[in-house]
């Protein structure tokens, strides 16, 4: 028994950006057949995320809203 070599692979830089995948097949099958969770669970999720965020979010619109603030007195007070 001899040994095949692997055949070695040499990629080719022609300067596109993004491959051309036309010709690939499959996919993700995940997609087609949707999901067996219920509504409930599903809300569930979404609803506990949600809340996870929330927290989060009122902290940075609250920073947002203070620089503003800063930033609007600043140009009201020194016309």
């Amino acid at each position: 028994m001899s040994k095949k070599k692997k055949e070695k692979i040499t990629y080719i830089d022609d300067g596109r950006t993004i491959a051309d995948m036309s010709n690939v097949s499959g996919g993700h099958d995940w997609l087609k057949k949707g999901t067996t969770s219920s509504f409930k669970d599903i809300w569930r999720t979404y609803w506990s995320a949600t809340r996870m965020m929330l927290k989060p979010t009122l902290v940075a619109v609250g920073f947002l809203l203070a620089a503003f603030a800063i930033i609007a007195l600043i140009f009201w007070l020194i016309p």
